[in-house]
């Protein structure tokens, strides 16, 4: 993973601006924060900004993403450098085995696996056991990724319900919504879900692949970049899932946190802070990797899970999708 630059999370209006070569960040109290642009691997801005074409351009020649949030937490968009790092021999063989239905459905089929794994060891209870069961037998029947699609989302239905006996009342999901969401536990997932949509997107870029060129998600979204969405399913239990568990538990969260009206609510002011803080925190969160023989943080898991699809390209090692090992 690049050792230059880091993630910076704007979770007020401002504005961004160029100043010779750093960036410049315009607060609503009237004070700037300026940072040189080779601190900076990515933004992402969890509300309104004003941003002109000197900064973007600064941001474009120094490999800068800037991600943008609306006001419920989806990812509106995002703007990419004009250079990219993808090469065309790895995307000509990441269309290959894309376009060969065995492998897209075999990596389809252990990415959903590996989810529902990952989210039965995040809210770590045995209730989860017969649906995971299930879900493992009906799998090698799934004949395309609609079939996948649907076992994933029967699986993920019972454990939204079982995530929900270990909440309080108010932050219980109640069953999933989105778009917006409908109360402050599905607001928090999405939120969660988004954040880790968009540090897979900003690994992906730092690697030969095109993130548009995908295997689970590539007939059911076609307008995002589908591969960002199928890395990015292994890890949303381990961030959306465990994290809203673990903020219950220690009570880090309050009514207050939340924006709430009739079938919306979305983070307030001080909800996006402290869920910046509460993923900050874990993306650097470090674990000891058994074959690099060293330790690495969750965020650097992020951009070796890209690495294992290039070396599926390059190498046509089988792909093994992320599952926690501590």
């Amino acid at each position: 993973m690049p050792a230059v630059g880091r993630t910076y999370w704007l979770t007020e209006p401002c504005r961004i601006r160029r100043e010779d070569n750093s960036v410049r960040i315009e607060r609503p109290d009237g004070s700037p924060v300026r940072i040189p642009i080779t601190d900076i691997r990515d933004l992402v801005t969890f509300d309104h900004i004003d941003i002109n074409t000197s900064a973007l351009s600064l941001l474009s020649r120094n490999g800068v993403t800037l991600h943008v949030l609306d006001h419920y937490g989806n990812h509106a968009g995002h703007f990419s450098p004009s250079e990219s790092m993808s090469s065309a021999s790895v995307v000509r063989r990441q269309v290959e085995i894309t376009a060969d239905p065995d492998q897209r459905l075999a990596v389809g089929r252990s990415l959903v696996l590996a989810t529902a794994e990952n989210l039965r060891w995040a809210l770590d209870t045995e209730l989860l056991d017969p649906a995971l069961l299930s879900l493992r037998n009906a799998l090698p029947e799934c004949k395309d990724s609609d079939e996948i699609m649907g076992q994933e989302g029967n699986f993920r239905r019972t454990g939204w319900t079982v995530l929900d006996t270990q909440l309080p009342a108010w932050l219980r999901l109640n069953g999933r919504t989105r778009r917006p969401p409908t109360n402050a536990g599905n607001a928090f997932i999405s939120y969660l879900n988004t954040l880790i949509y968009a540090r897979v997107l900003t690994a992906l870029r730092t690697t030969p692949l095109h993130p548009a060129i995908g295997f689970l998600h590539s007939d059911t979204d076609r307008r995002r970049n589908t591969l960002a969405l199928d890395l990015a399913e292994p890890f949303k239990p381990l961030f959306a899932e465990r994290l809203l568990k673990r903020a219950a538990s220690q009570k880090k969260l309050k009514p207050t946190d939340f924006e709430t009206d009739v079938a919306r609510a979305s983070l307030s002011k001080d909800g996006r802070k402290k869920v910046a803080a509460l993923v900050k925190e874990e993306l650097a969160t470090t674990v000891y990797h058994r074959t690099l023989k060293r330790k690495v943080s969750y965020e650097e898991l992020i951009h070796l899970e890209a690495l294992k699809i290039v070396r599926l390209c390059l190498e046509d090692k089988p792909y093994k999708p992320f599952r926690p090992w501590w």
